[in-house]
């Protein structure tokens, strides 16, 4: 894991403190505070990159939908093939608790 190197104090404090959000309106407020509007577009849009790939879309059709460049539809499609298994554990379990909410 690339992360690694990074591992320590703060990026526990970090990691912590998202997790101890407890609903939507929580996260929105503290991203709001903790990050630019452009990176949190640059996260968002990487997570909707790694859905699109995982359904099948085309480079093109995510580039047209989301605006994401080439070269990070590639790292995301790196990181869904040769990655931690994140981002497919995140979008199943978002999945997962959608079709909870629909009665599926």
């Amino acid at each position: 894991m690339q992360i690694n190197k990074l591992r320590g104090k703060e990026l526990d404090q970090l990691f912590e403190a998202v997790l101890s959000l407890k609903d939507l309106e929580e996260c929105y407020r503290f991203f709001d505070d903790l990050c630019t509007v452009n990176e949190i577009q640059s996260l968002a849009q990487r997570l909707e990159v790694a859905r699109m790939l995982k359904e099948g879309f085309t480079y093109h059709k995510i580039e047209t939908e989301t605006g994401a460049s080439t070269a990070t539809i590639s790292r995301v499609k790196r990181c869904l093939n040769y990655g931690n298994d994140a981002y497919e554990m995140a979008l199943d379990r978002v999945h997962a608790e959608k079709k909870e909410e629909v009665g599926e």
